[in-house]
C-alpha cells in the first residue's frame, strides 16, 4: 500500500513526578501539540490519559485513538504502521520524562523513519540529564547503562566494571532502577566501589520530595541514607 500524505509522529514529554509541582516543568507548547494528534501510542495509557486531562482539561479523550505499548506485539506495530501509511498525526509519550530514552517507543521511531515520516521531539524534563546536570560530575563524557542485573552478585560485578570504565574513561556512569530495589542497588554500589569514587543520588526530581547530591562513597557510608519507593537515579564517577 502506498503512503497518502507525510505522516507526522510527535514525541510528547511527560511529568517526571506525579506532584502538581512538576506539571510546571512541561511547556505551555505541548498543549498545542496534542491538539494536532488523532492517535496516542503510550506505554501506559491510564496515566497519559490522566496527565493529558490536567494539561488540557477539555479535551474528549475517548474522541481519540489509543494503544499501549508497554509491550510491544506485532498488532501495535502493525497499527502504528498503518497510521503511518495513511498519513496521520500522531503522537507516542512514555510513561516519565522524554519518548525513545529508556522507552519501548523508539521501536516505533525505527518504523517511523523506515516511512520517512516526520518526527518530531518535543522539549520535556528527563532524569538522565537533569541528574547529570545538577551532579558536578563529567557531564562532557557520560554512558547511560539503565537497569543493572537483578541478582546481587551480577549486579555488584556490573558496578565494578562500569567503575573500572569510569576511571579509564573520565566518564560518568548512569544506572537506573525500579523504586522497590533502590536500597538494594545502593547497597551494593556502596559495598563494591572504591572509597573515593563519586556517587551522585538523585531522588524524586522535579517533585516535592526532590533530592540531588554528590558525595564520595566514604562519605555515603556515614549518612545511612534509606531511600523511599521513589523514581530515583545513580551516577558514579572514578577520577582517573
Amino acid at each position: 500500500m502506498t503512503q497518502k500524505n507525510q505522516a507526522t509522529v510527535y514525541l510528547i514529554p511527560t511529568v517526571l513526578s506525579h506532584d502538581e509541582k512538576a506539571l510546571d516543568t512541561i511547556p505551555v507548547y505541548i498543549v498545542e501539540a496534542i491538539k494536532k494528534c488523532q492517535i496516542f501510542f503510550t506505554e501506559q495509557e491510564k496515566t497519559a490519559r490522566r496527565f493529558f486531562k490536567k494539561l488540557w482539561k477539555e479535551m474528549t479523550i475517548d474522541e481519540y485513538t489509543w494503544y499501549a505499548v508497554h509491550h510491544l506485539d506485532d498488532r501495535v506495530r502493525a497499527a502504528f504502521t498503518q497510521h503511518i501509511l495513511n498519513g496521520e498525526t500522531i503522537g507516542i509519550i512514555s510513561e516519565a520524562g522524554c519518548p525513545g530514552i529508556a522507552d519501548p517507543g523508539q521501536e516505533l521511531l525505527v518504523i517511523a523513519h523506515a516511512h520517512t515520516a516526520k518526527i518530531i521531539p518535543l522539549v520535556g524534563p528527563s532524569s538522565i540529564l537533569l541528574a547529570l546536570m545538577a551532579s558536578g560530575l563529567n557531564g562532557q563524557n557520560f554512558r547511560f547503562n539503565g537497569y543493572l542485573p537483578i541478582e546481587s552478585t551480577l549486579r555488584k560485578r556490573k558496578i565494578k566494571e562500569l567503575e573500572k570504565v569510569s576511571n579509564k574513561e573520565n566518564s560518568t556512569q548512569i544506572l537506573i532502577e525500579t523504586p522497590y530495589r533502590n536500597n538494594a542497588l545502593l547497597a551494593d554500589i556502596l559495598s563494591t566501589c572504591e572509597s573515593e569514587t563519586f556517587l551522585c543520588i538523585g531522588v524524586d526530581l522535579t517533585g516535592e520530595k526532590e533530592m540531588i547530591q554528590t558525595k564520595k562513597i566514604k562519605d555515603w557510608k556515614k549518612s545511612h541514607l534509606i531511600l523511599e519507593k521513589i523514581p530515583a537515579i545513580f551516577l558514579i564517577l572514578k577520577p582517573s
